[in-house]
């Protein structure tokens, strides 16, 4: 008897074809890859030159923590306040990691090079698929139209900053926040995501006049703790209140 040596992951039911995966991949690879334009423009708006704007995004690839970054130091913060804020926003990436290297299983040799793609996007279209192979190719596909785009409009977002000159006259340093909104709203589909969202935006704002730039971004990355605790705490009082009813 011939053994079977195909995975059967790849037969899963409801698999999608891989030019559906592609297609797919590439759709948020492009969509979100074109935003490094903003960062370019942001970036160079707020002092950083042109190989720094662009080793930012070659090297940490996180735009959210690039933002962050470029965002606390145009609002004159302490570049190391700045750094520490970037940094505890990309730390979400390494449980991303957690999960995607029992997904992927890929290669040790590849793992290290694949790391640099563990984003926001490639996860999520990782997650979608419902075999291996669909979540390799998703993964793949997303990380390298998102890397090599992300890369090349950053370029010419600083060029671009650097030809029209005082960004802030143009109201381009909103360019970031608005693109990273919009980025972050369609994924808030629960009741106890947007409360954290709602509280984190409350503790940035209310505390952004009084702490130094940076700071509030780190004291509202406690909005989901706090929430998660409020959340069990109202779970157990409601857990205990039936108890009793139901010894009545």
């Amino acid at each position: 008897m011939t053994e079977q040596t195909a995975d059967p992951d790849t037969r899963a039911v409801g698999a999608k074809p891989d030019a559906a995966v592609v297609r797919d991949a590439l759709g948020v690879g492009v969509a979100v890859g074109l935003s490094g334009f903003a960062f370019g423009v942001t970036s160079a708006g707020s002092g950083l030159t042109l190989p720094q704007t662009c080793a930012l995004s070659l090297l940490v690839f996180t735009g959210a923590s690039q933002f962050a970054l470029v965002g606390a130091l145009a609002a004159g913060g302490n570049p190391l306040t700045a750094a520490a804020g970037a940094f505890f926003l990309g730390v979400r990436n390494a449980f991303y990691g957690l999960r995607l290297s029992q997904l992927l299983a890929l290669p040790r040799a590849v793992r290290p090079f694949a790391a640099q793609w563990v984003i926001d996007e490639t996860t999520a279209v990782a997650l979608a698929q419902p075999t291996r192979r669909g979540a390799r190719i998703g993964f793949t596909v997303t990380g390298l139209t998102l890397y090599l785009l992300w890369n090349l409009t950053t370029l010419l977002g600083a060029l671009g900053a650097e030809a029209i000159g005082d960004t802030d006259a143009w109201g381009l340093d909103a360019a970031g926040p608005a693109v990273f909104l919009a980025l972050l709203a369609p994924m808030l589909t629960t009741t106890t995501e947007r409360a954290v969202a709602a509280l984190a935006v409350l503790l940035g704002l209310g505390l952004l006049p009084v702490l130094p730039a940076g700071v509030p971004v780190l004291v509202a990355a406690s909005a989901a703790p706090v929430v998660l605790w409020a959340r069990g705490r109202r779970a157990g009082d409601a857990g205990e209140g039936s108890a009793r009813e139901g010894k009545r």
